[in-house]
């Protein structure tokens, strides 16, 4: 009788007991995996069939400044050498806001479509205060990041030329010896510094949208002058109008540019990749270069041309990075600082003492 007395509607009764958000086992599990580092011949043999955490795993050991990872990188490059120079190499670029990410998502989507395998490496830009980078290029292509046949790889651009980060010239190479025939490279924007990302690739394709004052840019060298194929972009609802307009002043100004080695006429085209209209045109045409430049020798030319190139670049950054990490630069690296600081010395005899320091080692 009493107990009946003490129950009220407002009484609390014990619920069902909820269940680990967490499986520990599981938990356990991906931990233990994370901590065993399988040997360069492993991850080799796993890249060669196909397998995209083994060749994240490689490009990671690619990106790691530590010397015991890039010996077992340069190892897994050395190895994936003979299975790589296989794909159609395709650089992206055009100012933020020009629609790079859902363009090369509606074009992946296509060429996958199509049956071919295609990766993409998108270089975000690294912030210069905290040097940090987003890195969010799968969640923005949401539909091609599920595709099996389509690799996405974000890699923060540092302090890189072009925004290209440092190693994307081995990650080309990791990509193709995983069977990846299609590889993309979009960069973080345009600028004269777009001449890395023009140095790794095959075919070079520059977005713009209409009626943002771009069209003044196509009488200037630089970018323009290095686009094999020019694209205006949301060529959709009201902009189709402007879009035909652009496309009109960007073919009077290509006029104005010499003949490219390649032989190869740059063309202007709209497309709208939200409607994902032009698509297909943008495919035709790159197809359309790569057989040109085979027949004419020029494809395999600028290749060669290329890995001297990246192999002097990789000569330049090796020297940098030695210079830095000597410890007699590190040492009087501050104190050079501070006299700049207080006037009490010049840049260039900063810079004689710095390197009279290096070369005495």
């Amino acid at each position: 009788m009493n107990q009946d007395k003490n129950k009220t509607a407002l009484q609390e009764l014990n619920g069902i007991e909820q269940p680990d958000s967490l499986s520990k086992e599981a938990l356990n599990k991906v931990l233990y995996q994370r901590k065993q580092q399988p040997t360069p011949e492993t991850l080799v043999a796993q890249i060669l069939e196909g397998n995209k955490t083994a060749l994240s795993r490689a490009i990671t050991l690619v990106e790691s400044t530590q010397a015991a990872h890039q010996e077992k990188a340069n190892s897994i490059i050395q190895s994936c050498l003979p299975k790589a120079n296989r794909s159609i190499r395709i650089g992206i670029t055009g100012v933020p806001g020009v629609g790079k990410s859902t363009f090369i998502e509606a074009f992946g989507k296509y060429l996958t479509s199509i049956g071919k395998k295609v990766a993409v490496l998108a270089i975000d830009p690294s912030s210069s205060i905290s040097h940090g980078s987003i890195l969010g290029d799968k969640t923005r292509m949401e539909e091609l990041v599920k595709d099996e046949n389509a690799y996405i790889r974000p890699s923060a651009s540092g302090n890189t030329l072009g925004g290209v980060a440092r190693k994307t010239r081995e990650t080309i190479i990791l990509c193709e010896a995983a069977g990846f025939d299609t590889i993309i490279i979009e960069t973080v924007g345009v600028g004269q510094s777009e001449t890395a990302v023009h140095s790794m690739v095959d075919f070079f394709l520059l977005l713009k949208i209409a009626g943002a004052g771009d069209e003044l840019q196509g009488i200037k060298r630089g970018i323009m002058e290095m686009a094999d194929a020019i694209i205006i972009n949301k060529a959709d609802g009201d902009n189709v109008a402007k879009a035909k307009l652009a496309k009109t002043e960007f073919n009077r100004a290509l006029h104005l540019f010499p003949t490219k080695k390649s032989q190869w006429t740059p063309t202007v085209s709209t497309c709208s990749a939200y409607e994902k209209k032009g698509i297909e045109d943008v495919w035709e045409t790159i197809t359309k270069y790569i057989n040109l430049v085979k027949d004419n020798g020029y494809f395999e030319e600028n290749r060669r041309n290329q890995n001297q190139f990246w192999m002097m670049e990789t000569i330049n950054e090796q020297l940098k990075l030695d210079f830095y990490n000597h410890k007699q630069v590190m040492a009087l690296l501050e104190q050079n600082k501070k006299a700049l600081q207080n006037n009490e010395i010049s840049p260039f005899a900063a810079a004689l003492n710095l390197l009279e320091a290096y070369y005495s080692k």
